[in-house]
């Protein structure tokens, strides 16, 4: 068995076709993490097995036909990630309940998470009396740009998207 690992580094652009010559060379599995990966996968292939781990409703991206019967070459797990924002909020405000300006990093690449952030965001901030600071940061070199702006927008605490690429540059 063979397993390849691909790592786009944030450039979301490069998906569909990675994914396509993933279908061409006809591998045995392909498996995903994040909403974007998951849709592109299927977008090219139908026969070719799937398997997602995705942040919001497989069935809202288009994935499945449904949870109880799935149907088509997709299968994976949803972790609720996107579904969860504004109670994440209100952890950091627990965990921090002095901060009262926070910064929030999306990265706008990735348009599902960073659009259902950027709607979730403002209710629950003004439900906790928080005020938020939109930083965006796609690449490695956006990240440390968003990072140099929290000093200059003296921001109490930090909160971070449920994005895949912005998880795994915290990780490094």
């Amino acid at each position: 068995m063979t397993v390849e690992y691909h790592s786009l580094e944030g450039q979301f652009d490069r998906l569909p076709a990675l994914m396509a010559d993933l279908a061409r060379r006809r591998v045995a599995v392909i498996a995903t993490a994040g909403n974007l990966a998951a849709i592109a996968a299927k977008a090219a292939t139908t026969t070719i097995p799937i398997v997602f781990g995705v942040g919001e409703d497989p069935v809202k991206l288009g994935l499945v036909d449904s949870l109880a019967r799935p149907g088509g070459n997709a299968t994976g797990i949803n972790i609720f990630a996107v579904e969860v924002t504004a109670k994440r909020l209100g952890l950091l405000h627990d965990l921090v309940p002095k901060a009262t300006r926070v910064a929030v990093l999306v990265n706008p690449a990735n348009a599902v998470v960073a659009e259902t952030t950027l709607r979730d965001i403002p209710e629950a901030a003004r439900a906790l009396g928080l005020q938020t600071h939109i930083l965006n940061a796609s690449t490695s070199r956006e990240i440390e740009t968003a990072f140099a702006a929290l000093g200059r927008e003296q921001v109490d605490a930090l909160f971070v998207a449920s994005d895949i690429f912005l998880t795994a540059a915290a990780s490094n």
